[in-house]
């Protein structure tokens, strides 16, 4: 894979090394941006200006910013996603119903944040930001029976962003952004404990498929706030689709012109990766002196996964292969939340979420088990000193059981078809600190 990732080794002189990610928004998607909006389950973001991170989710919000502040945290996930069900098989060969089940799959991760703004003057304001916006990592394993369609998966992104705010009016502010990502995934599927054996050739275990890559590229942010009065602002924010092709190497029988006995081949390819488009809708209302409340509503392009496909020149006019079929749906989530200010010093939050599934059930895979999701959230922030401040979040989400069957004809010789049903639930914890010079 390439190397050559200068502009985000920034996050690694912070100490900001994601260790991996996953399944906990809707896809692959990763909400956890800071610990500040964890504890009132993202609701509001778009129009809450809270520290440096605001910009991460509306680059207007650097305007409501003062001097110079600097925000850095982390937020651990720890998802528990199961899956139970039968691999069958109806062939000449003989027929067949055996059980099929993967415990505790998705891999926990550390996801981390580094924020920076400034505020030039009364119209214009800076910001640097570094985080993710997309990730998970999956692992079945090779014993599992349905692993014929796919028994990993891994989508690993990294991101620094440059992002811009002017006052147009009194109430009215806008903002953008220039963002700068780093992508690496892999997708693998293994003959499984059914299948057939030719000696040789395949067995259980064999490799039918697996594809890695990794690319850089540009997309932009744009946002604007209507601060109404003074205790109510409206926030829109959208990000740009990001177009990856994935450079690396394809291998495994399903990429084999012929078949080799003993013979590993590996052909060099890429694979197109579109991270999809966000938009976010958000409202803050500060109703006494220490109550807030705040909503929003997100949607994410997700209509543009359709399949994940390798590219593999050698192959001449028939490079384009088939690795997975997606067809996903556009997903929307709704959020409200409340802030009370305990006292000068302490300030408690809490929220509500639902995710709503990007996949129906004729289309959820095992290796990517989206599904439905309630997210229950509280949170605390301290105000140590006039400078500094503290907060921390805990999340709990829980996933909607849903059920999937995997049919392609293809991957049925390797160990018949699969029918389950995924569940499983995650819980979030994260902290962060806020300076302000």
């Amino acid at each position: 894979m390439k190397t050559n990732k200068s502009l985000l080794s920034l996050a690694v002189a912070c100490g900001l090394i994601s260790t991996s990610a996953s399944v906990n928004a809707a896809g692959f998607q990763l909400a956890e941006y800071s610990a500040t909006g964890l504890g009132r389950a993202y609701a509001g973001e778009a129009a809450m200006a809270d520290n440096a991170g605001s910009q991460w989710r509306n680059p207007a919000l650097l305007m409501q910013l003062e001097g110079t502040q600097v925000s850095v945290g982390a937020i651990y996930v720890d998802p528990n996603i199961d899956i139970e069900g039968t691999s069958s098989s109806k062939s000449p060969l003989g027929s067949y119903s055996k059980p099929a089940s993967s415990s505790d799959f998705a891999h926990s991760a550390v996801v981390p944040n580094f924020y920076v703004s400034h505020n030039y003057n009364d119209k214009f304001a800076l910001g640097f930001a570094l985080g993710t916006n997309y990730g998970m990592e999956t692992d079945l394993g090779t014993a599992f029976g349905g692993a014929n369609h796919g028994n990993e998966a891994r989508i690993i992104s990294m991101e620094a962003n440059l992002n811009a705010a002017y006052q147009l009016t009194d109430a009215v502010a806008i903002g953008g952004g220039v963002r700068f990502v780093q992508a690496e995934g892999h997708f693998g599927a293994v003959a499984s404990v059914n299948s057939p054996t030719i000696p040789g050739i395949v067995g259980p275990g064999s490799t039918l498929k697996y594809m890695e890559g990794d690319d850089t590229a540009f997309g932009w942010q744009v946002g604007t706030t209507w601060q109404i009065n003074e205790n109510n602002r409206i926030g829109f924010a959208y990000k740009s689709e990001v177009d990856l092709t994935l450079e690396g190497h394809a291998e495994g029988l399903g990429f084999h012109k012929i078949a080799l006995p003993n013979v590993k081949q590996k052909y060099a390819g890429s694979m197109a990766l579109a991270l999809p488009a966000t938009a976010e809708l958000a409202t803050f209302h500060q109703i006494t002196n220490k109550v807030a409340i705040h909503t929003s509503i997100n949607w994410t392009d997700w209509s543009s996964f359709k399949e994940l496909v390798a590219d593999i020149p050698e192959f001449g006019n028939k490079s384009a292969v088939d690795i997975k079929e997606e067809n996903w749906k556009d997903n929307y989530r709704f959020a409200i939340g409340s802030t009370y200010q305990y006292s000068n010093k302490l300030q408690l939050r809490t929220g509500i979420a639902y995710d709503m599934a990007a996949v129906d059930t004729e289309h959820r895979t095992a290796t990517i088990p989206e599904t439905d999701r309630l997210w229950l959230s509280l949170g605390a922030g301290y105000q140590y000193s006039e400078q500094l401040s503290l907060d921390a979040g805990f999340t709990y989400i829980i996933a909607k059981d849903a059920s999937m069957h995997e049919n392609d004809a293809d991957a049925n010789l390797f160990g018949g078809d699969f029918q389950g049903e995924v569940s499983g639930s995650i819980w979030l914890i994260g902290v962060q600190a806020n300076y302000k010079f």
